[in-house]
């Protein structure tokens, strides 16, 4: 196998990794943010160490993405079907960044491997696509809509009696700690989803066995690059979801954080499920939002972040599909 071509194609994994840390940095820091809880910096700094600790506390979902979506392609076409899914998600993440929308990074990545693979002839593993992408896709923001607005009425209610002033202060230090929750799920999720793609490009070159566990160098390097571009901050994203969906104050983002860190726990830990944490967060926010008064949420905002939801598989799939062309018109 081209030492070469794995070379590259790992250091283009760890490139969607870095565009992963700063496409995403919002969702776990955006509320903190904007309800004044945590200084952009100190929100920042505290996401990247967060994400960098996150990214070791389990594997399941690298497995699932380096075992479950695609079959793993063999020689040196199956290291440019690899290079072409990356490449397809990076210029996704790119795209969404560019317009502030908060689309999913790792559904960029799935529709980018599935794209390759079916440009390059590779076997889909399409239970394993509908089972762990498709499904969660619908269900994980419709888990976060409810339990986001029943947590935000069990807080409204709990605390109906205490003064609103000094609520708000208490729960802007407890922001603190949902959204430092928020980023140990997001390294959870999303690090582990770059260690799979890492894996198998190591399999393909037959560095590595597919039983064999997830080298501790590859875990490293995936967390770090989370981790350094979560600190480069993704700012367009963050307005998008801490000021465009609603006005947050600091008991409304504990809930929305809370929520979606439970989610991302609970289904990395109990599923394997890679779901999105741009998916889990946002419609977390707008569950706690719609406590205070359905017209309360921009669903007009909502409307438009949704449509990006639909399309960021097959848009990311077809960028690497005809990225896998140029790769197999240049190097055959």
């Amino acid at each position: 196998m081209d030492t070469f071509a794995l070379i590259v194609t790992i250091g283009v994994a760890l490139g969607f990794t870095y565009t992963n840390g700063f496409h995403d940095s919002a969702n776990a820091i955006a509320t903190s943010v904007s309800t004044r809880a945590l200084t952009p910096k100190a929100a920042l700094a505290m996401a990247a160490v967060m994400n960098l600790a996150g990214a070791f506390l389990g594997q399941g979902v690298a497995k699932t993405v380096s075992e479950g979506l695609i079959a793993t392609p063999q020689g040196s076409k199956g290291m440019g079907i690899l290079f072409a899914a990356l490449l397809g998600a990076i210029v996704w993440n790119l795209v969404t960044w560019y317009f502030g929308l908060p689309s999913s990074s790792s559904h960029a990545l799935f529709g980018g491997m599935v794209g390759a693979a079916l440009a390059g002839g590779t076997e889909v593993i399409w239970s394993g696509v509908l089972e762990k992408v498709v499904i969660p896709m619908f269900v994980s923001p419709l888990v976060g809509l409810l339990a986001g607005y029943l947590v935000m009425v069990a807080i409204m209610w709990i605390f109906r009696k205490v003064n609103p002033h000094k609520a708000k202060r208490g729960f802007r230090i407890a922001q603190t700690v949902s959204a430092a929750a928020m980023a140990l799920g997001h390294g959870l999720q999303d690090a582990q989803k770059t260690m799979g793609i890492v894996v198998m490009a190591l399999v393909i070159a037959d560095v590595e066995q597919q039983a064999d566990e997830i080298p501790i160098w590859v875990k490293i390097a995936c967390a770090v690059m989370l981790s350094l571009g979560t600190y480069a901050g993704g700012w367009r994203i963050m307005r998008t979801l801490g000021r465009k969906i609603i006005e947050l104050d600091p008991p409304q983002g504990f809930a929305a954080e809370t929520t979606g860190a439970s989610i991302m726990f609970g289904s990395a830990f109990l599923f394997h499920a890679p779901i999105s944490t741009t998916h889990v967060i946002t419609s977390a926010i707008m569950g706690v939002g719609a406590t205070k008064r359905v017209n309360a949420v921009r669903w007009g905002v909502a409307k438009n972040i949704v449509l990006g939801w639909f399309i960021t598989m097959p848009a990311a799939g077809a960028v690497a599909a005809m990225s896998y062309g140029v790769v197999w018109l240049v190097f055959g």
